[in-house]
């Protein structure tokens, strides 16, 4: 299990975690999102041991994380910007890696050429993006990590390769019980993957449980009639004497609510977790807007 407790970080008097709570649970699948500037990638920097809080902790199966080696050898991270040595080939970056990880499996490494599909001898420096983010695959998922962090991972690969790399890593989850912590802004691709989520904003976090809660306890509820006055209703809109509105609370619970005041009509469906993401952080200020010039 991966924690974050109390964790603040001040950068130039900018305070980019502020009080951060962060628990990912072992073996899920982990979906951290946000805003940009939410202090997501701040918080994975600490995560894999390159920050040193402030204040607060940050541990891995209750042990601290910073100045750790032995526990840093046990977690793959893949950041937004990959970096490779920028003469090396595949196969000298192998030989890097295998240095630093204990348990990195070259069989594995041979195996995954048919995968990704990378010439063994040319330079990384002259990959595109895609390729070096294949690449960073390649040698990541071979360190045999027990946890597997991930920082924009799929951006800029193309949609056989996304899908690939997913079930890679999912197989890898299910095989090997290897905890999965992806920040991204593909909201819809997340839904698939994860079973837990952390919504941040502000370098605080704003909502964190299993995806199957969240969805369960955040509806969209459309009705003509008068609206039950207790109603949590984080948006609301009308169209004609169609009202909709997005609440929280349980289906049960709402539609108890609502049958009180014996609407003329009413509909309750779930939410997607990017409708969910909106809604959670302030409904109307996040949506676009259009602006004449």
């Amino acid at each position: 299990m991966l924690e974050m407790k109390n964790v603040t970080k001040t950068f130039d008097g900018f305070k980019a975690l502020d009080d951060l709570n962060m628990t990912v649970p072992q073996g899920c699948v982990y979906g951290l999102v946000g805003p940009n500037g939410a202090g997501k990638s701040t918080a994975i920097r600490h995560l894999t041991g390159v920050y040193r809080p402030d204040r607060g902790s940050i541990t891995m199966e209750g042990i601290p994380i910073y100045e750790n080696t032995a526990l840093k050898a046990r977690i793959g991270y893949i950041p937004d910007e990959v970096f490779f040595f920028p003469s090396a080939t595949m196969e000298e970056m192998r030989r890097f890696y295998r240095d630093i990880y204990p348990y990195f499996d070259d069989a594995l490494f041979e195996e995954l050429y048919s995968v990704f599909q990378l010439p063994k001898k040319g330079q990384l420096r002259r990959f595109s993006k895609g390729m070096q983010k294949q690449a960073a695959f390649h040698l990541t998922i071979c360190t045999r990590p027990d946890v597997l962090i991930l920082d924009e991972p799929v951006d800029g690969l193309d949609p056989v390769m996304r899908r690939q790399v997913w079930s890679l890593i999912l197989s890898d989850v299910a095989q090997r019980g290897t905890t999965v912590l992806i920040s991204s802004h593909n909201l819809r691709e997340l839904e698939d993957i994860c079973d837990h989520v952390g919504i941040m904003d502000h370098g605080k976090m704003l909502l964190e449980r299993s995806l199957a809660d969240m969805q369960g306890n955040t509806l969209k509820l459309q009705m003509v009639g008068d609206i039950p006055q207790d109603l949590e209703i984080l948006h609301e809109s009308q169209s004609g004497r169609l009202k909709t509105l997005v609440v929280r609370g349980t289906r049960e619970a709402v539609e108890a609510k609502v049958q009180a005041t014996q609407p003329v009509f009413y509909d309750m469906l779930p939410l997607s977790l990017e409708e969910i993401f909106i809604y959670e952080l302030g409904g109307v200020n996040y949506e676009v807007k259009n602006i004449l010039l």
